[in-house]
């Protein structure tokens, strides 16, 4: 068990938030604003929503017209002396994406990381590589997938590992979190709420701990996949008071 945990350091849990480009459609460039009036006219809805209601309920799942507002991470560390398990988890919310994404190719180029998302080869993966390439920012080794082999790429996924070869079955990180009794990360707010929360309440603090909770239930649900408790004891470090990744 101490190898397994051990080995645990080696893996980048991740999740990311995202936001419309922009406050409004309005504040689009015209050739961008015109491309999502194309877009949105292929969108099914619900509640015949204008292009701007579906721009501001749907344009930060597109990596063509959202942004990362913040980017959560987190890794094991076990301390074998104290038999303890921990968790150091950091946020990355600059206030330009770039800086944000920037930053966060620093911390991938520091070792040889595995990366965990719950979705992540479907959703955060490539949102990530598509927006650095927006920003103009190289992709790290880790990110570049383009000419590599399945087996040397180091992605984990929990939704796929939770697939069990079942393409069709999509399955929330929250009710993986019920199944294993791991509590939940969705009682401050959810990503529904996201955009309103950057856009209209400028709150970045709250985006910040949302998406730390969603990092935190996707390693527990990762362990829970090992067999071990959900409620294990792990001691959890935020990093984000200006610590370095180590």
């Amino acid at each position: 068990m101490a190898d397994f945990l051990s080995d645990l350091r080696d893996i980048l849990f991740l999740d990311i938030e995202t936001v419309s480009g922009s406050a409004s459609l309005h504040q689009l460039p015209d050739r961008l604003k015109e491309e999502w009036l194309k877009k949105s006219s292929f969108l099914e809805t619900k509640n015949d929503l204008t292009p701007e209601e579906l721009y501001l309920e749907k344009a930060g799942i597109y990596a063509e017209f959202g942004k990362v507002a913040c980017i959560g991470i987190g890794y094991f560390q076990y301390d074998p002396d104290n038999e303890q398990l921990q968790f150091r988890t950091k946020s990355i919310a600059e206030e330009l994406e770039h800086d944000t994404l920037l930053s966060f190719r620093e911390i991938l180029e520091k070792k040889q990381w595995t990366l965990c998302a719950h979705n992540g080869k479907e959703f955060d993966f490539p949102y990530l590589c598509r927006r650095m390439l927006v920003n103009r920012i190289p992709l790290p080794d880790v990110l570049q997938m383009a000419g590599k082999k399945p087996w040397e790429i180091h992605h984990l996924d929990t939704l796929e590992l939770w697939k069990f070869g079942d393409y069709k079955h999509y399955t929330r990180l929250e009710l993986l979190a019920t199944l294993f009794d791991i509590p939940s990360s969705k009682d401050d707010i959810n990503g529904a709420e996201v955009n309103m929360y950057y856009y209209h309440h400028e709150d970045l603090p709250s985006i910040r701990k949302y998406c730390l909770k969603d990092v935190e239930v996707t390693a527990r649900i990762y362990l829970a996949y090992q067999g071990l408790p959900s409620q294990m004891d792990i001691k959890i470090i935020n990093l984000d008071q200006n610590q370095d990744i180590n």
